[in-house]
C-alpha cells in the first residue's frame, strides 16, 4: 500500500505557484505570525490574472506535524474561491471548477496547480456569451 503525502503549502509557496502562472499576488499571513489578525485562517493569498479573473486562496486551519507547533505547522489543504470584477462568481459551463459555486473546498498543491491553470485561460467573454444564450 503506498503511503500518499500532501506537499505542505505556506503563504509564500502559493504566492509564487500564483506569481509563476502570471498573476499579481497579495499575500497575508494570519495568526501564525500577527497576534491581531483573524483566527479563521493561518494565511490567505489573493491573486488576480492578465484575463482580469482573481483567485482568494485562503488556509484555514494548521495540521501540526509535532507536538510542541515548533516546526511542524503546515497546511496540506486550501481552499479556493474565484473573483469576477471583485466578486465571487462559478465558472462559466463546461470547466472542471467552479461549476455552479463559487469556492472549492480541501484542495492539495497539485488540485490547486490544476485551478489556477484552469482560471488563468479562461476567456472572460464567456460569461457575456452565456449570459446571452441563458447558459449562465
Amino acid at each position: 500500500m503506498e503511503e500518499t503525502t500532501s506537499t505542505p503549502m505556506t503563504a509564500e509557496s502559493v504566492g509564487e505557484i500564483l506569481r509563476e502562472a502570471g498573476a499579481q499576488v497579495m499575500v497575508r499571513s494570519g495568526r501564525s505570525e500577527n497576534y491581531s489578525a483573524p483566527r479563521e485562517f493561518s494565511f490567505e493569498v489573493k491573486a488576480i490574472f492578465e484575463n482580469g479573473m482573481g483567485l482568494h486562496v485562503v488556509a484555514r486551519q494548521f495540521n501540526y506535524r509535532d507536538p510542541w507547533e515548533a516546526e511542524g505547522r503546515v497546511n496540506d489543504l486550501v481552499d479556493v474561491m474565484l473573483l469576477r470584477d471583485g466578486a465571487l462568481t462559478p465558472l462559466p459551463k463546461g470547466f472542471p471548477y467552479f461549476q455552479g459555486i463559487d469556492e472549492e473546498c480541501g484542495l492539495n498543491e497539485a488540485m490547486l496547480r490544476e485551478v489556477i491553470d484552469c482560471v488563468r485561460k479562461v476567456n472572460p467573454k464567456l460569461y457575456l456569451l452565456q449570459e446571452m444564450t441563458g447558459d449562465l
